[in-house]
């Protein structure tokens, strides 16, 4: 067991059997359903695939300690603190600021190809490719929020 800079993250690594020991893995069969390693924790024995995802999730968590997300954190802690939501790991407030940037880019992204097809569909000639500038358009947004489930709707005065 180790310690990593004061995060109480332990590393799950599979414990090696004694020399004089049987070995306990030889005797279980090793197929996919049912790898099992000779780590118990809480009473239960953890598959390799288990302590494999633990070590990632591990050292996931030392990786958000030095990650700084585009989104401010005042503004993160601000729309978490309007949300009700009150936690103070600065870790997972990072992770959920990192999955809005994800959202974020995600959605732009796209709109940028629902603007891209919209261009092509209307093939001007008037203009060159490169005289045309990509404009993010309220169609496009809109088109690309859709696709995740964000209805976006124009007051009947603006239509």
């Amino acid at each position: 067991m180790s310690e990593d800079n004061d995060n109480n993250i332990m590393d799950v690594s599979p414990a090696e059997p004694p020399l004089d020991e049987p070995s306990t893995l030889a005797a279980v069969p090793q197929t996919e359903s049912d790898q099992r390693a000779s780590t118990p924790i809480s009473g239960r024995m953890l598959s390799r695939s288990e302590i494999q995802s633990e070590k990632s999730l591990a050292e996931f968590l030392v990786q958000m300690d030095n990650y700084a997300p585009i989104i401010p954190e005042a503004l993160t802690e601000y729309y978490l603190a309007q949300a009700g939501f009150e936690c103070t790991d600065v870790r997972i407030k990072r992770l959920l600021a990192l999955a809005t940037q994800k959202f974020i880019s995600d959605v732009a992204t796209d709109a940028f190809q629902y603007n891209r097809i919209r261009q092509q569909a209307s093939k001007e000639k008037k203009f060159n490719s490169k005289d045309r500038k990509t404009v993010l358009s309220m169609d496009d947004l809109t088109a690309a929020l859709a696709e995740y489930g964000v209805n976006i709707k124009k007051p009947e005065y603006f239509s």
